[in-house]
């Protein structure tokens, strides 16, 4: 196994990267999506006539997918964002916020789903994508996931697509493996700078599919 870290430990890193190193938290934000967008384009075999679907909450977890799909684009690939929050409310963050706002002036397509009946024509709208890119939430997840997301994650595994997770599968929790409601069964679970607790325990093992730890520029002797 390789190391592994609690929802705690692996927030005082970030914390550390940020304040005592002065890495800016949109820095770190940029690797993360570049990375998972480069092992998105390992499952693809011709990338102009793959589409793919990123899934995006308003947290930082939904910023690293607004870079996903930046980067994606970027490459020639068909993608639009599913955004199961408001737009405006995320547009007043920071981070992704920014990752937002480059997204809609580059006119990539950013879609709102709110309500239970949103959610619904989303999962129809998504059996025409070829992947799914789950950025829905993070390690920060401790509460049991609330509707409308839990009917977005249970229609999502229905949909027998290959899932790419984005740090976590979304409704997993980070430090005991515990389903918390729902959560995404992915192909493919791309995590930063270690992985986490939870995947190796309880029901992490049936959820994260392959694990891939990527470097996003936190100073490696934090990870000694």
């Amino acid at each position: 196994m390789k190391k592994s870290l609690t929802c705690e430990e692996m927030r005082e890193l970030d914390r550390k990267a940020t304040e005592d190193y002065q890495i800016p938290g949109i820095i770190l934000m940029e690797n993360a999506g570049r990375n998972v967008a480069e092992e998105v384009l390992k499952e693809i075999n011709k990338p102009e006539n793959e589409k793919i679907a990123v899934l995006c909450g308003k947290g930082n977890n939904g910023g690293d997918g607004f870079v996903i799909a930046r980067h994606l684009h970027n490459k020639g690939v068909p993608v639009e964002v599913f955004l199961f929050a408001k737009k405006e409310d995320i547009l007043k963050g920071d981070d992704a916020g920014i990752n937002l706002k480059v997204l809609l002036n580059m006119k990539i397509t950013v879609k709102e789903y709110i309500d239970i009946q949103a959610v619904n024509d989303a999962l129809d709208n998504l059996k025409n994508y070829a992947i799914l890119v789950d950025a829905l939430f993070g390690t920060g997840l401790s509460g049991e996931v609330r509707e409308p997301f839990r009917t977005l994650i249970c229609g999502v595994n229905s949909l027998k697509k290959t899932i790419i997770s984005v740090d976590i599968p979304s409704g997993l929790d980070s430090n005991t493996g515990k389903v918390l409601g729902a959560a995404i069964k992915a192909k493919k679970t791309v995590t930063f700078a270690a992985a986490k607790k939870g995947f190796y325990v309880a029901e992490g093992p049936h959820h994260t599919g392959e694990v891939v730890v990527t470097d996003i520029s936190i100073p490696s002797e934090l990870l000694l």
